[in-house]
């Protein structure tokens, strides 16, 4: 394959509407923080924004999109790490969140 080809898209224009893309979800993060949202509803809002930049970031900034797919699945054990991390931590903030005098 020709890598000039799939490279193509990736011009300063792009990177730029990556990085204020980014800069609006991490505003938008902002905002939430000092909003007065349930716990739960607070971190799947706060986590599903952490996703999209952190995907945005592999796949721009880290030049990911234009790799071909095995590449990328590379990542997939780094992410069923990260999953099994969290559904063990979660429920241990959440019972200590519940034992803060409120």
């Amino acid at each position: 394959m020709n890598h000039t080809a799939e490279h193509a898209g990736a011009s300063v224009k792009l990177f730029l509407y990556v990085w204020v893309a980014l800069l609006a979800l991490t505003g938008i993060e902002v905002f939430l923080g000092y909003e007065r949202l349930g716990v739960k509803l607070m971190l799947v809002l706060l986590m599903g924004l952490s996703v999209i930049k952190a995907s945005l970031i592999i796949a721009y900034f880290m030049h990911l999109r234009y790799e071909r797919a095995s590449l990328a699945w590379v990542l997939m054990p780094a992410l069923v790490m990260v999953i099994s991390l969290m559904s063990m931590l979660f429920p241990d903030s959440l019972r200590l969140l519940n034992m803060r005098p409120h």
